[in-house]
């Protein structure tokens, strides 16, 4: 014989899956919205950290424009003092790829631009130089230099104004008088840097506050 059927057992088994079913549904769809929403804050953590403060800053400054203006680098000096040297002859086969801005030994160089120190060297014809990554992603070279800032390291990111190091005579520049030698290179490489601080309506020490 057949079993007995239970029609009301048969109603009641599908009433109570449909529950069930529906809460799994919304379950899912919230797990598919919450999930992506924790990992993108946490994403966003990660890049806001510590820990990827110079990546981020490389990215920021690469979405920056090059400037159209910039101060004067050495404390206290203002740009009509600077002669226009770039591109001169230094011996028989190179030229001046920038400008020597002369100063009292030991006078505060400061980051003309913000920036990341990418390399500080004690080496070669810059002596004791400090390379900058700014806006653009253009290099600044600050060299013959006394000695650098206390603390100053490579990966440091820096804002304009920040001292990176002093006026000296480092390098080739040894016995004669204290200057900085500063250059810009772009992507096509150095270019005449005296325009933009020929531009900027304040000396360095004027305005830009110790870092």
């Amino acid at each position: 014989m057949n079993a007995p059927l239970h029609p009301d057992r048969d109603t009641n088994t599908a009433a109570s899956a449909q529950p069930r079913s529906s809460a799994f549904a919304l379950c899912r769809w919230t797990l598919w919205i919450v999930i992506p929403a924790l990992l993108v804050v946490a994403a966003l953590a990660l890049w806001n950290s510590e820990w990827l403060k110079v990546p981020r800053a490389l990215w920021e400054l690469s979405r920056m424009p090059a400037p159209t203006s910039l101060p004067v680098p050495v404390e206290g000096v203002a740009a009509p003092r600077i002669a226009d040297t770039f591109g001169a002859p230094r011996g028989r086969d190179r030229a001046h790829a920038g400008v020597d801005i002369f100063a009292r030994r030991g006078t505060p160089v400061r980051s003309a631009a913000a920036g990341v120190v990418v390399a500080m060297r004690d080496s070669g014809l810059g002596g004791r130089q400090v390379w900058v990554v700014g806006p653009a992603r253009e290099r600044y070279y600050y060299a013959h230099l006394e000695g650098w800032r206390e603390g100053l390291a490579e990966g440091e990111v820096v804002s304009e104004g920040t001292v990176l190091g002093y006026v000296g005579d480092s390098g080739n520049a040894a016995g004669t008088p204290p200057h900085l030698h500063w250059g810009i290179y772009g992507g096509d490489g150095a270019y005449d840097p005296l325009p933009l601080l020929r531009a900027h309506r304040a000396t360095n020490g004027g305005v830009l506050p110790a870092r």
